[in-house]
């Protein structure tokens, strides 16, 4: 038997943060060899809610570029564009016209988002779940990497394949296949330097409130400094009442590599003034590497778009051969 195929997808919408790197993108690093990866640029998804369209090329560029600097390689991943594969679009539409709308409508992140958006909430907005389904179902994949607050969202994609299915598919055949969950390791879930409580995020109005990955090393040293903490002299893991400093713990304990044994050890009897700086120069170790690597694969622009282009074709092999089987499926004639 071949490897497992994975797939995922990351909007190129603002900077990528330690939360997206320790979360996610760490992770296919380490279990990149164990699969055949695919991993897309999800832009088709960045203009569900307003965006710049000036600014849309380069930040798929430089997503793509860091999805190399973090150290996905290309013997084992697949890394394209989801716009430059037109199946994305034509088999969301498909599948729209075989689900309920009431299954959308009860999806707890387009509840959340509209509410902010109010009267100019988008159709877009509302479907995104569905092009979510697509971009899983076209590759065939085996397992999708899922935090806490996609896991609805694959279960959407489950059913939906399993409704296609028993309504399509001949002789108990799966004509989409219905995916599992790929959980990443425990303890990867990345806070808010300005509030414990809430997932470190792109979309958050305060730049204070994350690490980017191409912050310098000043804006490092400035987003720790100001981070939320509390007045209790001791640092500890795993109390409820003190959320940002199991974060920061948390933080320092997967940037250095030490176990969580031994950053107790460490940091039990330390002070704030103590942590911070501590934390600031791990940060900017980890963080360096990183951001050298991305500096020589900006600056060689012809390899960046050859890297999209081969893997936008290989994507677009798979994705047409399941497209033309959902088509046949549900009557259409094949193309001439």
């Amino acid at each position: 038997m071949g490897k497992q195929r994975v797939l995922s997808g990351v909007q190129p919408t603002g900077n990528l943060h330690l939360g997206n790197y320790l979360g996610a993108i760490r992770n296919w690093v380490e279990y990149q060899s164990k699969y055949e990866n695919y991993l897309f640029i999800a832009d088709l998804h960045a203009i569900t809610v307003p965006h710049n369209p000036k600014t849309l090329v380069t930040n798929t560029y430089t997503l793509a570029a860091l999805y190399l600097a973090c150290g996905l390689d290309l013997k084992h991943s697949n890394i394209f564009v989801q716009s430059h594969v037109s199946a994305h679009c034509e088999l969301t539409w498909l599948l729209n016209c075989i689900i309920p709308l009431n299954w959308l409508k009860d999806m707890i992140q387009f509840k959340e988002k509209a509410i902010k958006q109010g009267e100019n909430v988008s159709v877009g907005l509302l479907d995104y779940p569905v092009l979510m389904a697509a971009d899983i179902l076209l590759y065939q994949v085996d397992k999708v990497p899922v935090g806490e607050d996609q896991k609805q969202h694959l279960e959407l994609t489950r059913n939906i394949a399993n409704r296609f299915n028993n309504e399509f598919a001949n002789n108990n055949e799966y004509i989409l296949k219905s995916p599992d969950p790929l959980i990443g390791k425990k303890g990867a879930r990345i806070m808010s330097l300005t509030d414990g409580t809430k997932k470190m995020s792109k979309s958050d109005l305060s730049d204070l409130s994350r690490i980017n990955l191409l912050d310098s090393v000043d804006d490092i040293a400035k987003k720790i400094k100001r981070c939320k903490t509390d007045p209790i002299i001791g640092l500890t893991f795993d109390n409820a009442e003190r959320p940002e400093c199991h974060n920061l713990l948390t933080l320092y304990m997967l940037l250095s590599g030490k176990s969580k044994e031994k950053v107790i050890d460490e940091c039990q009897d330390m002070s704030w003034g103590k942590f911070k700086p501590l934390l600031t120069e791990i940060s900017i170790a980890a963080l360096k590497p990183i951001q050298e690597k991305y500096q020589q694969i900006m600056a060689n622009q012809d390899y960046l778009e050859s890297i999209l282009h081969d893997g936008s074709e290989k994507a677009r092999d798979i994705a047409q051969e399941t497209l033309k089987k959902v088509k046949v499926a549900m009557g259409y004639s094949t193309p001439l």
